[in-house]
């Protein structure tokens, strides 16, 4: 065998190898830019409707997505940190706020949206009136819902107590 047909029978058997790796290594680059992506829109759509499923999912992966990202997870823990505040102020309550955008900002930069998505973007979400309209309304028409079953409550109560006294003057 000459050399060079050597050097084609090596190749013919690497080649193929280093396409495998390479191909594998742009999948789970890709992959992890993936879920990155995914945490990322679900903080920035919680930013609109509070806690969602997916935004508590988000919340909860960000340790293992962003493993090797020590800015996002140094903003994760100082917001987990006002998170954990059992009885928040309204002080509190703006500080929890502007610790979430902090990290939805760190977020977008380590994803490459640095001067994309800016900080009055990330602070200002799109909320359509029409829908914070249903969802007030929708809110109202719970309370009243849970009042009508508390007023039930109230009354359903009373008409056992008079029964028990009814069957108690029968009994005596």
């Amino acid at each position: 065998m000459k050399c060079g047909e050597i050097l084609n029978l090596i190749a013919l058997i690497i080649v193929p190898i280093i396409a495998v790796m390479i191909g594998q290594y742009l999948q789970d680059r890709a992959k992890k830019r993936e879920d990155k992506m995914d945490i990322f829109k679900a903080l920035m759509t919680s930013r609109a409707f509070g806690w969602t499923n997916a935004s508590v999912y988000a919340l909860n992966t960000i340790e293992i997505v962003f493993a090797n990202n020590k800015a996002v997870l140094q903003q994760w823990k100082v917001y987990y940190d006002k998170l954990c505040i059992e009885k928040p102020t309204e002080t509190d309550l703006k500080k929890i706020q502007t610790e979430r955008d902090k990290l939805i900002e760190t977020i977008a930069k380590s994803l490459g949206y640095k001067n994309e998505i800016t900080w009055e973007t990330i602070q200002n979400p799109y909320i359509p009136k029409g829908m914070i309209d249903s969802m007030e309304q929708q809110q109202k028409q719970q309370n009243n819902q849970v009042e009508i079953m508390e007023t039930m409550k109230v009354m359903m109560q009373g008409n056992v107590v008079q029964q028990d006294e009814k069957e108690g003057d029968l009994d005596g």
